[in-house]
């Protein structure tokens, strides 16, 4: 039976529905040095400004609340949604206890993930680890749990990486594919923001010995904004993800670059399905700030679901492309294969 290890236990994929393969259930991704209180109230009048900004606010990047996020996954399950990946590693908030109680009181799988971000998230003690310690660290989140509690995580990653890349990054890119090995698990890589960080991750994992048919590299949508460059990505047999669903402002707060919007990012994923890769192709939304959930007036976790889905079948996206995208390619990601 094909399982994926869920914060509450395995459970057979084929009890698994719609998925959503990167997102941030319980977080706090404020920049470092980012000024203001992470509690203080986002207010109506302020909405438009705080998303348009993302995470500059503390305050937008801070959810930790176990019955906010309650809320959220039973909106996104009646919008038909039935597990979510929490890409939330060490350096994120991680809360291995709190996405267990999130789990089970709103009915909708989630999976955890081992790993660590990127290096100026990390503590000295991370800093100071060798490649063997963070792979023997990154196999016990697997295998025996995280962070001293008994759940296990799904997946490893979000790895965090920079542009140039950071030792304490090289030393986690190395460590996960160990682990993989180990494990089973497949590898989800944050890179940096340079289009040349993503070859050069590709080039790491695959002298280590990572499965790279098992290695998802995200954030298509602002590494390679018009497409071009990632056709020779899956050259290489990896994954590709396009996960700023809901993100349709042209302005990136993180770098000055033209976001492609819904439509664009279907257009472009059209284009790699026709080239003969749609089984390496994932879709998210990354949700990280409160703007984006439903509460603070945002999409929420069932945008894909709600409304891009009827954009796939308008744009003319065949049933079984639609149902790959949905489930059925994070799905063979989340499969245990060890």
């Amino acid at each position: 039976m094909d399982l994926v290890r869920t914060v509450l236990g395995d459970v057979a994929a084929a009890d698994i529905g719609p998925v959503q393969f990167h997102e941030h259930v319980l977080f706090d991704i404020a920049p470092l040095g980012a000024s203001g209180e992470p509690s203080a109230p986002i207010l109506t009048w302020d909405r438009f400004q705080t998303d348009y900004w993302s995470n500059a606010n503390p305050a937008n990047a801070h959810q930790t609340d176990v019955a906010v996020a309650t809320a959220e996954l039973r909106a996104f399950a009646l919008a038909g949604g039935s597990l979510i990946v929490d890409q939330s590693v060490a350096g994120l908030a991680r809360d291995a206890i709190g996405l267990s109680d999130v789990s089970r009181a709103s009915g909708v799988h989630l999976v955890a993930a081992a790993g660590t971000y990127t290096a100026p998230f990390l503590s000295a003690a991370q800093h100071a680890m060798t490649t063997a310690d963070m792979a023997d660290l990154f196999t016990e989140e697997v295998e025996t749990g995280l962070d001293g509690t008994k759940v296990r995580a799904g997946l490893i990653g979000e790895i965090g990486c920079s542009w140039p890349l950071e030792p304490v990054e090289h030393h986690a890119l190395l460590a996960a594919a160990d682990a993989q090995r180990r494990t089973g698990v497949s590898i989800s890589v944050h890179p940096g923001r340079d289009p040349r960080a993503c070859p050069q991750i590709i080039d790491i994992l695959d002298t280590a010995g990572a499965d790279l048919s098992r290695v998802v590299l995200c954030h298509m949508d602002r590494t390679y904004p018009d497409g071009r460059g990632i056709a020779a990505l899956l050259d290489h047999g990896v994954c590709v993800e396009w996960d700023f669903f809901g993100v349709e402002q042209s302005y990136y707060w993180m770098g000055n670059v033209e976001l492609p919007t819904d439509l664009g990012r279907l257009r472009f994923i059209d284009a790699m399905v026709a080239a003969g890769h749609g089984d390496r192709i994932i879709i998210s939304q990354d949700i990280c700030t409160r703007t984006r959930l439903r509460k603070w007036g945002g999409h929420g976790y069932g945008h894909i679901l709600t409304n891009v889905v009827p954009l796939m079948h308008q744009y003319g996206f065949d049933p079984t492309t639609i149902q790959n995208l949905v489930r059925g390619n994070a799905l063979r990601l989340l499969t245990l294969k060890k």
